[in-house]
């Protein structure tokens, strides 16, 4: 099962333990008319209790055949996928834009709403990767049995007929080898049906480009999601130029929530790489909402999509950006081809005159008077080797934050914890977070004036 994917039906896998509870501080949501925080959260079953009637896969419930307009209106459940360790950041992002969560699991949460309230959600989430709503859920057995459910359902009220479809799965059943396999079984029985009604059949690939159709299906339970978002949302859109080892775009929006910066105080960003950590602080100091990057969504390429709400959305989002700031973004990096990536990568994203970009070795990046947060995410060694020339790095980033950091907090994002005790410091927090597989640690420090040397950290829990 890819990382991303956090649904289970059955006993809830278990995350792993965080050693300290992560700080998590949103800024307030950019949609005007956004409802109120959820007071609590609802209780939504994941898997309904019905018995199962041996090889007969037992229908649920049935689509009901509505037009757009009240396809659009009608809640379900939606699950928003997301890395591990993301799942408390994510949660507070959704709270903030006034939708219940009605669990949490290892790499993905749960709320509901409307196909419109799908689209918010794409526009506005920083942290999430996919933004899925529920359209149906059956037993299967077998693929005949999917195959047979999944042409009871009005696809030809959702798919243009004329458009592209691609689905993909998620698949734990002992009759499957090769998810695949479900994946073509599964758009066999979603184009013949358009093609029975309709008279023809949508082109369908693995490119996540027009309508995408989810499918879950543990053990003989399945359900159908629509994918509302299409290509994950990580793909902002403005990394030109992603370099080595680039840091996906919502683990970085996800690191900068940790901190509790919200665009007040400065925020440097030593090793910037392609730029995404400071482009994502440049997003979040100025309110746009990293949707707003994007020309293309799932959504918009099913029968429901309304384009004079999304134009409304959008217009409205447009109206919440912040402009200039009297605090500081900074990024450097010892590699120019570095920089000119980074600088290319902030002027896609439309916030290339709100940071302030330098090549120089990370010690001498210019800290601005004043206090901020300061974010490095050095190499270490897990891609990209040369572990013993990376003990000097970290050795030197400790007396960067000691000599030349005061009344600032410095973070380390790092998945080498040998590595992150030769910077000399006691860190405050151990945030865990997930880089793709490797587990990882945000380190906080408190900087104090002068070149005091707090003790050795103390032994991972």
């Amino acid at each position: 099962m890819p990382a991303e994917r956090g649904r289970k039906l059955g006993p809830a896998a278990k995350p792993p333990a965080p050693v300290e509870k992560a700080n998590v501080k949103v800024p307030p949501p950019s949609a005007a008319g956004a409802p109120e925080k959820a007071k609590a959260a609802l209780t939504v079953k994941l898997r309904p209790a019905v018995e199962k009637t041996g090889a007969t896969a037992e229908r649920v419930k049935s689509t009901p055949k509505l037009p757009p307009g009240e396809k659009r209106m009608k809640k379900s459940r939606i699950i928003i996928t997301c890395a591990k360790g993301i799942p408390p950041f994510l949660r507070e992002e959704v709270l903030s834009l006034g939708f219940p969560v009605a669990s949490q699991a290892v790499a993905s949460l749960e709320t509901e709403g409307t196909l419109e309230d799908a689209m918010r959600l794409n526009l506005f989430i920083r942290t999430g990767q996919r933004v899925l709503f529920l359209l149906e859920e059956f037993r299967a057995q077998n693929p005949d049995e999917l195959y047979s459910q999944l042409s009871g359902i009005a696809w030809e009220d959702y798919i243009y007929e004329d458009g592209y479809l691609c689905v993909t799965s998620s698949v734990d059943n002992p009759t499957i080898k090769d998810s695949r396999f479900a994946n073509v079984k599964s758009k066999d029985a979603i184009v013949d049906r358009i093609k029975k009604k309709r008279g023809r059949r949508p082109d369908s690939g693995p490119e996540r480009t027009g309508a995408v159709i989810d499918l879950y299906w543990k053990e003989d339970w399945c359900q159908v999601y629509l994918d509302t978002s299409g290509e994950p949302l990580y793909r902002r859109g403005y990394r030109k130029i992603p370099l080595k080892a680039p840091m996906q775009e919502t683990l970085a929006a996800a690191v900068i929530l940790a901190t509790s910066w919200d665009g007040h105080g400065n925020f440097v960003n030593p090793m910037c790489g392609s730029g995404t950590l400071a482009i994502e602080a440049a997003l979040i100091a100025q309110n746009i909402p990293p949707g707003l990057i994007r020309s293309n969504f799932g959504f918009m390429h099913l029968k429901s999509f309304d384009e004079s709400s999304w134009k409304n959305l959008i217009k409205m989002a447009r109206t919440r950006i912040r402009g200039s700031s009297p605090h500081k973004i900074i990024a450097t990096d010892i590699s120019p081809e570095a920089v000119r990536a980074a600088q290319q990568n902030a002027a896609a994203a439309g916030v290339e005159r709100t940071i302030e970009f330098a090549v120089c070795d990370y010690s001498e990046t210019p800290l601005p008077a004043g206090q901020g947060m300061v974010v490095l995410n050095p190499e270490y060694g897990e891609r990209l080797g040369r572990l013993k020339e990376l003990e000097g790095t970290y050795r030197g980033i400790g007396d960067f934050f000691k000599k030349k950091c005061p009344g600032y907090r410095g973070y380390i994002f790092t998945g080498n914890l040998e590595l992150a005790k030769k910077v000399g410091l006691k860190a405050k927090r151990r945030i865990p977070f997930f880089n793709s597989n490797i587990e990882c640690r945000l380190l906080e420090y408190d900087l104090y004036e002068g070149s005091r040397k707090a003790a050795a950290p103390p032994p991972e829990q």
